[in-house]
């Protein structure tokens, strides 16, 4: 059992959380299946696997812009106490290292039988988003620890794995009629754990728009063309949002080192931009590699199967729509954080990575059905889900890590509210 252990354990480091070395070797395979040449299969795989890393490097540098200036967002809206304070759990940290190795395992163990499903179901998807595969495992390990406490490692490994799987089989499933209208193809999938919201918008934006009015064909005046350049597009609107924020929270509430603050404010609406345009650097690169990729999985393991990847993936079908989904989306999060704070019910903080990334995605689906006024949408959507979400979730995590409704996309929502009081009447029967 110990050597299982460790090999899977082995497996989940260094292949599952890598996502880069996971994509790299599913394009290998592919290409191996395809009988490819011995250059071909070099090339492909190095391609995949180095535009990921491109893809994620761009990531990093947006997050690390988000970091930043959420403190001064925060500040500016004077909510610098967090939700989580109300708790007592034995927090993030705490759970992971307790139970991180149960979580690699649901997550080697639950990606088995979601390839197992994909092979003998209709839904021909290969879930491969690597760091939310181990998120999706831990959220559950948190909502059995939280009604079974005692529940034994084999009874949570073998729960977490049939419940993993099967979302990993389901997910991108239901969302790739929208995701056709995105990408114009049936090619590619969406697994990302902000499908719920964007199924939403997809399914809503029809109602307040047209997809012939796109954001991306957005009549501007002759002196405003240079928002349709989306590097330039991000560094203004970013820019002037941080700059005031920085201004309303005063120069004592910005770390902004030697730099003056407002100066530090706009530079990191310039970096946010450099991050999104080596992301979408990275987007193309992958597209480029991983679809012809992929036919050879289609052809041999799972017939007819679809890579269903993070969802920057979508971001190039229509650029404008990120910025329009993560705007919309900001302002409904502060406009539900001051309500809710107002009446007493919660003190929410701004999830700023949430915030851009499900709601780019939100923002995409709803203008490739409803146009500008879809994707609009689509990012109220998310702030909303993402502030009801907060402030629902996290009493249902006050004896684990409550942290993890902060961190939280709109589908972990919906896994905690539907399985933990499904498993609360399951679990206890197993000590």
């Amino acid at each position: 059992m110990d050597i299982l252990i460790a090999i899977t354990k082995f497996i989940a480091d260094n292949i599952f959380s890598q996502p880069a070395f996971l994509v790299g070797l599913i394009a290998m395979i592919g290409l191996i299946l395809q009988r490819k040449a011995f250059s071909d299969v070099v090339t492909g795989t190095l391609k995949t696997a180095v535009g990921f890393l491109i893809m994620a490097k761009g990531a990093d540098i947006v997050v690390d812009a988000l970091l930043k200036f959420t403190p001064i967002l925060q500040a500016a809206f004077k909510m610098e106490k967090s939700l989580f304070d109300a708790f007592g759990g034995a927090g993030l940290g705490t759970l992971m290292s307790n139970y991180g190795s149960a979580a690699a395992l649901i997550m080697t163990f639950g990606f088995l039988f979601h390839v197992v499903l994909a092979r003998i179901t209709k839904m021909k998807y290969i879930y491969l988003t690597g760091h939310l595969m181990f998120w999706i495992s831990l959220v559950l390990v948190a909502v059995m620890l939280e009604v079974a406490p005692k529940v034994s490692i084999t009874a949570m490994v073998v729960t977490g794995s049939i419940i993993a799987g099967v979302y990993w089989t389901i997910q991108p499933a239901f969302t790739q009629p929208l995701m056709r209208k995105v990408t114009g193809s049936d090619e590619l999938a969406l697994g990302h754990t902000s499908a719920t919201g964007a199924w939403l918008s997809g399914m809503l934006g029809k109602y307040v728009g047209k997809p012939e009015n796109s954001t991306e064909k957005i009549t501007l005046p002759k002196s405003m063309t240079f928002f349709r350049d989306v590097t330039v597009a991000t560094a203004v609107v970013i820019g002037i949002v941080v700059v005031i924020a920085a201004l309303v929270a005063g120069p004592a509430k910005v770390a902004s080192g030697n730099l003056n603050y407002v100066v530090y404010a706009l530079m990191q609406g310039f970096v946010f931009a450099v991050g999104i345009t080596v992301l979408l650097v990275g987007v193309r690169m992958v597209l480029g590699e991983i679809v012809p990729a992929f036919r050879g999985i289609a052809l041999k393991i799972v017939p007819g199967a679809r890579p269903a990847l993070d969802c920057p993936i979508v971001f190039d079908y229509a650029p404008t729509a990120v910025l329009v989904g993560f705007l919309s989306a900001f302002v409904v999060f502060m406009i539900c954080m001051v309500v809710f704070g107002a009446i007493g019910w919660a003190v929410i903080v701004p999830p700023m990575i949430m915030l851009f990334f499900p709601g780019g995605t939100c923002g995409v689906f709803g203008n490739a059905v409803g146009g500008v006024r879809g994707a609009i949408l689509g990012g109220v959507i998310l702030g909303l889900f993402l502030a009801f979400g907060q402030a629902i979730t996290a009493p249902m995590l006050s004896y684990t890590a409550p942290e993890l409704a902060q961190l939280a996309d709109p589908d972990w929502y919906l896994i905690i509210w539907i399985f933990k009081p499904l498993l609360s009447l399951i679990l206890p029967l197993f000590g």
